[in-house]
């Protein structure tokens, strides 16, 4: 299409747009990277390393104003060149056409601004891809300038720049890279969503696919500011790019820090959020799904014998296309024949890598003496020979996207690196299972994806220097052990995958069970709670049916259904349904019911007041170990008092001796005619109080969130043991891992990395999911974040597919 004056004068507007979006959400990055110094600066390290931090938190808040005014300058100075020169910007002097030596510092500037450009990219590529196609479009060419301010390249170099001219070092840089890089990428993921928004509703190429982005949703707990909502009405004309560029509510040093009354633009993901709120499971399986589908879609392009098995079915293409059938769809998965070639070299890669990584004793101690670099060269080499013995194109192909993802997988930072290596050794088996098996690429519930996302879920959010339960000896001794059975049975497929993934889990479980100092005594808590309010449900409908047909005075029935049901509970609880203790409070439970009953005889009224006394005593030792006060317990006597007052006047009904028999012998035996486990729910209406369970260990969860929707409960029982979330509560966020999930899922038991242990009932955990008030700590599996940075490399040169 030739371009026309309207269509580039849409196009110059889609990246002031751009732009604007950019400056809209700075003020919250500039506030971001403060805290997330304050952050570093309150986490113990060597004195070096403090006073690096130190200065880091000083400098920055000294010169956050500046360097905010030069981002904000550099990109308005960007956007003002004129198409025909770029928007390029000068690197410290240097012309293409110089050859001169180049200083440290400016290569250690190109490394700095590549690997934030990078990180953008590793987030943004989807929307890049797409925004780049709209305003090509519109420009009638095939590809946008390489220096157009809307790459991220160009932004990083603006954003380091402006750093280094505020006064900030690169040392400081390097502090805070890691922050620094989630937040920028965060941003310029939002901005080209909403300008791909805007040229959507100009209704240039509707078609192309927009992906529902929730924004920012994590809150930084020393700041003013919230990542999500909440934000008073936003002037736009304030944030434009003209001269008089300020920053309303106050700006910086409001409030006494950088930014404070800074009132943000409306969530413009406030529908979205709150649309896939309401279904969440099937918003990560539709991600998930749609990642590996646009990876099918590019690599089919390039070659089509890809096609033939790996799009179509299984569920995952998530609008595959342009392949044929052949997928996972329906039946047993495809195979296909490996090339014997490849097979020998699969064999000796697995050998050299297992060589290579062979753990050393260290101090008593396994370790794998290798670092990062090493270990991607080496396995660069091993994928290099891989391709030489390929067969086929679709082979070659498969060789390197599977070693794109061990590439984003190696290189996350989250991941211990005692356990990197381990996630290495395996690249060979699941390169094995992608050539033979195409549904590796077809669905996300593939068995060995799924091993990898457990995996890496448990020590991806994991501090390893806040101590408390992650990545111990323990968990990484599982891990090898799991690599290396998978090691062991190279010709097995998918089954030793799904046979160690279900070990895995059995393991986890007994692990926060039994092993993990900080839960285990959680977990036994829990399942005490668990035990006492489960046999207190069954006890009280046990009593029901017992007392059914018998006239007992309603008062002496509802303290029955009410109180002493969970008497016998914890009673049996703490020594066990038939002890002395348990046997003596069910007695005290038919001398309560038979005094009740009405006493007609003056030998009947005398055997009361003989009773009375201790049956009293027993009442209140009960209530007093269910903890229950003694306002409470005075409450209860005074209106059992008043039904045996009732009885002994002759006022209540006659029950029959041979019941008062029957009855006792049932209470006796009372364990043998409890319904069954499996058909019983606790939820906040059955469970007695929760709040006597509280302790110094075990913190209940008894209040907060909004009312879940029944997505939230089922989402609430899919959440898996060992995997990390934010906690919102009390005014603090923090990480909390999922260490345990009571009978059907009734109760899950989350423990801070200090070892403080929080207990949700099913339905209050929905309710904080719904809140967002507990979010998992990912925003996605590890193997889909993978898979998203591998596409971006491909986007870059997707010949790398070929050769």
């Amino acid at each position: 299409m030739p371009p026309t004056a309207s269509h580039e004068a849409l196009a110059g507007q889609a990246r002031r747009r751009y732009v604007e979006e950019l400056v809209k959400g700075l003020v919250h990055v500039v506030q971001a990277s403060i805290d997330g110094a304050r952050i570093l600066f309150d986490k113990p390290c060597e004195h070096a390393v403090f006073m690096r931090r130190r200065e880091l938190v000083q400098t920055l808040g000294n010169n956050a104003q500046t360097w905010h005014r030069g981002i904000v300058g550099g990109l308005r100075q960007a956007i003002g060149q004129s198409a025909t020169r770029g928007s390029e910007l000068s690197l410290a002097g240097i012309k293409r056409d110089d050859l001169t030596l180049v200083s440290d510092d400016t290569i250690e500037r190109e490394i700095i601004t590549s690997r934030l450009a990078l990180a953008i990219m590793d987030r943004a590529s989807w929307e890049f891809a797409d925004l780049r196609s709209r305003v090509a479009h519109l420009e009638g060419r095939s590809e946008i300038d390489a220096h157009d301010v809307m790459r991220a390249h160009v932004l990083a170099r603006i954003v380091f720049e402006a750093w280094r001219s505020a006064g900030l070092s690169l040392e400081s840089w390097r502090e805070l890279q890691t922050a620094l890089h989630e937040e920028f990428a965060l941003l310029v993921e939002e901005a080209y969503h909403e300008t791909n928004r805007w040229l959507v509703e100009q209704r240039v190429l509707p078609e192309v696919d927009l992906r529902p982005f929730i924004k920012r949703s994590r809150t930084h707990p020393n700041s003013g500011l919230g990542w999500m909502g909440g934000h008073s009405q936003h002037d736009s004309e304030s944030l434009g790019l003209g001269a008089g560029h300020t920053v309303p509510g106050g700006g910086y040093g409001a409030s006494g820090g950088y930014g404070r009354g800074y009132g943000g633009q409306r969530d413009v993901g406030e529908e979205t959020r709150l649309m896939t709120r309401a279904a969440p499971l099937a918003r990560n399986r539709e991600h998930a799904e749609a990642v590996l589908g646009r990876l099918n879609r590019l690599v089919a392009r390039h070659v089509p014998e890809f096609a033939g098995g790996y799009v179509g079915g299984g569920g995952g293409g998530g609008g595959g296309g342009g392949g044929g059938g052949g997928g996972a769809g329906g039946g047993a998965p495809i195979e296909r024949a490996v090339s014997a070639a490849l097979e020998r070299a699969i064999d000796t890669a697995a050998q050299g890598i297992r060589h290579r990584l062979q753990p050393t004793v260290y101090q008593g101690r396994e370790e794998v003496v290798v670092t990062t670099p090493a270990l991607l060269e080496e396995l660069h080499h091993r994928k290099q020979a891989l391709k030489k013995a390929a067969a086929s194109p679709e082979e070659r192909a498969t060789i390197e996207i599977v070693a794109l993802l061990f590439q984003s997988i190696l290189t996350e930072d989250r991941i211990p690196a005692a356990v990197r290596v381990w996630f290495a050794r395996l690249q060979m088996p699941v390169l094995r299972v992608a050539v033979a098996e195409p549904d590796f690429f077809a669905t996300v519930d593939h068995p060995a994806r799924r091993l990898i996302d457990r995996m890496g879920a448990c020590v991806m959010g994991f501090d390893s220097g806040a101590g408390g339960p992650g990545v111990g000896e323990a968990l990484e001794r599982e891990i090898k052990r799991i690599v290396q059975v998978v090691e062991a049975y190279p010709d097995t497929g998918r089954r030793v995958f799904q046979t160690v993934l279900t070990e895995f889990e059995k393991w986890l479980e007994h692990y926060f069970k039994n092993e993990n100092e900080a839960t285990k005594k959680g977990v036994s808590l829990a399942q005490q709670v668990e035990q006492r309010e489960t046999l207190a449900i069954q006890y009280t409908i046990e009593l029901r049916r017992m007392l059914n047909e018998m006239p007992v005075q309603e008062g002496v029935r509802q303290f029955l259904f009410h109180v002493w049901a969970d008497v016998l509970a914890t009673t049996a609880v703490r020594y066990t349904a038939q002890g002395d203790q348990t046997k003596a409070m069910k007695r005290a439970a038919a001398d309560l019911i038979w005094s009740a009953s009405a006493k007609v005889t003056r030998e009947e009224r005398a055997e009361v007041i003989r009773r009375l006394p201790p049956l009293l005593k027993a009442l209140r030792e009960g209530m007093a170990s269910a903890g229950m006060d003694q306002a409470k317990q005075d409450e209860h006597i005074q209106q059992l008092n008043n039904s045996l007052a009732a009885a002994f006047t002759a006022k209540a009904a006659v029950i029959p001796d041979e019941n008062l028999r029957e009855m006792t012998e049932r209470l006796e035996s009372l364990e043998e005619l409890l319904p069954d486990v499996e058909n019983l729910e606790i939820d906040e209406s059955m469970v007695l109080d929760l709040s006597g369970h509280q302790s110094s260990e075990l913190e209940v969860v008894l209040e907060g969130g909004s009312m879940p929707t029944p997505a939230m409960v089922a989402w609430a029982r899919e959440l898996q043991v060992g995997s990390w979330y934010m906690l919102d509560r009390n005014g603090r966020t923090e990480a909390v891992q999922l260490a345990w999930h009571g009978m059907r899922k009734q109760l899950s038991l989350f423990v801070t990395p200090q070892g403080r242990c929080v207990l949700f009932q099913q339905h209050r955990l929905a309710s904080y999911l719904q809140a967002g008030l507990i979010v998992p700590a990912q925003d996605e599996s590890l193997t889909v974040r993978a898979t998203r940075s591998a596409l971006a490399k491909l986007d870059v040169d997707v010949s790398r597919l070929l050769h």
